[in-house]
């Protein structure tokens, strides 16, 4: 890959606006790694209502990448001995339920994730917000599987706040923006003017809010950078031996096509060419995407902001890095009607599975909250057999879906869709 940094170059240039305009994508930008050079390109617009050009300067929200930089704060905690990975959250947050600050970062904490109250623009927003998780419900015991947590990164960024005694954005710039020279990277809208912006876009139409809540910046309501500057984070990880414990496996995932399993932070990739870790993310019509490969040293990020962003950057990672193979239905593999039927509840979906008269599966599902807010819309598809607990969607673009555990009638307690969704007691039979 070292050899062909140029060749990438000159290829991103050449397809990257053709490539948007094909998906309707109205802006694009992305950097690419490899040897200690990286190569750049942008494409199409940062708003469609005012035409300004995205440039490789333009700065993009980076959504639920900044995960990664908030877990790589706590582990400079734990590197100068401040906090404990197997600590209770309570040592640090007096009073919080039982966690521990490992189970925060590797999604395992169990209780309600998708909790995206705003408490206010003030510095004491994160203290608030961590304040009213003592109300959300407890999914599963600490520890017992993985289950995509937001909240959970927002007590990580208190935990933060508390032991350094400063404001979370104050941390991000001292300790990871000043330090790796991330020149373009703004905690804010206010830091994020000082610059070419993008904007988001759902339905082809500039999205009316920027930023979501202050009290999510943790998690990755705030975050926006250009992909050169994420590129010297993802580089600042292969040089640091300090920070190779993040990489290192946590926890197995479901078959769901997130990866093979998470780290402290990272998604975690475990394909024939080698490891790849990385992470995706989402806000307001804007997209970004980071993979990295440490055995040759590779690394890649992809920025939008609206239209059909998958392959799009599917094709540009196909080109840099190593991805996991497309699932295939397997025709062997018959969905058990009984196990997997019923309605499953989340506080950003609500699923059905229901079976026809002809023994087909279909999953029907009705996005809420934020994940309508943010542009998700219902969908109905048949379930295909595939893997183990797992299903697969007929309809394209979406994953597989996972049915865990058992309600104690020897039906599946959870749909697993990232996030493990609870079985809604009496609601549909097979």
């Amino acid at each position: 890959m070292t050899m062909e940094i140029d060749e990438v170059g000159e290829w991103l240039r050449e397809r990257l606006p053709g490539l948007a305009q094909e998906h309707g994508v109205p802006g694009v930008a992305v950097a690419v790694g490899a040897g200690g050079r990286v190569v750049e390109a942008a494409a199409g617009v940062l708003s469609t209502a005012t035409g300004v050009e995205a440039t490789v300067d333009s700065v993009f929200q980076i959504g639920s990448v900044t995960k990664v930089l908030t877990a790589t704060l706590v582990m400079g905690l734990v590197a100068e001995g401040l906090v404990e990975l197997d600590a209770p959250v309570g040592r640090y947050l007096p009073g919080f339920r039982e966690a521990t600050v490992r189970q925060l970062l590797c999604h395992t904490a169990g209780f309600e994730g998708d909790v995206f109250t705003d408490t206010g623009k003030g510095d004491d927003c994160l203290e608030r917000y961590v304040d009213l998780l003592a109300d959300v419900p407890q999914i599963f015991a600490p520890g017992e599987m993985f289950s995509y947590n937001n909240a959970g990164y927002s007590v990580l960024g208190r935990i933060v706040e508390v032991v350094r005694g400063e404001p979370f954005d104050r941390c991000m710039r001292d300790h990871l923006f000043t330090p790796l020279g991330m020149t373009h990277a703004a905690n804010d809208p206010y830091e994020a003017i000082l610059h070419r912006a993008a904007v988001g876009h759902l339905g082809g139409r500039p999205v009316p809010v920027w930023a979501m809540a202050r009290s999510n910046a943790p998690a990755g309501s705030m975050l926006a950078m250009t992909p050169r500057d994420l590129l010297a984070f993802a580089r600042a990880h292969l040089a640091d031996e300090g920070l190779r414990a993040m990489r290192e496996p946590q926890v197995v995932l479901p078959d769901i096509g997130w990866g093979t399993a998470w780290g402290l932070g990272w998604t975690l990739y475990d394909l024939p060419g080698g490891p790849v870790f990385g992470h995706d993310g989402n806000t307001i019509g804007q997209s970004a995407v980071l993979r990295v490969d440490p055995g040759r040293d590779v690394s890649v990020a992809i920025f939008t902001n609206g239209g059909d962003r998958k392959p799009l950057m599917k094709e540009i990672l196909d080109r840099v890095v190593e991805s996991p193979a497309e699932p295939v239905p397997d025709p062997a593999a018959r969905p058990d009607a009984r196990r997997c039927a019923g309605v499953y509840l989340s506080s950003t979906s609500e699923t059905t599975v229901s079976a026809d008269q002809r023994g087909r599966l279909w999953l029907e599902q009705i996005p809420l909250g934020l994940a309508a807010e943010a542009g998700d819309e219902p969908y109905r598809t048949e379930l295909l057999g595939w893997r183990g607990n797992s299903l697969l969607p007929a309809e394209p673009g979406h994953r597989p879906v996972a049915f865990l555990g058992d309600d104690g009638e020897g039906r599946a307690r959870y749909l697993h869709t990232g996030r493990a969704d609870v079985r809604a007691a009496g609601r549909i039979e097979a």
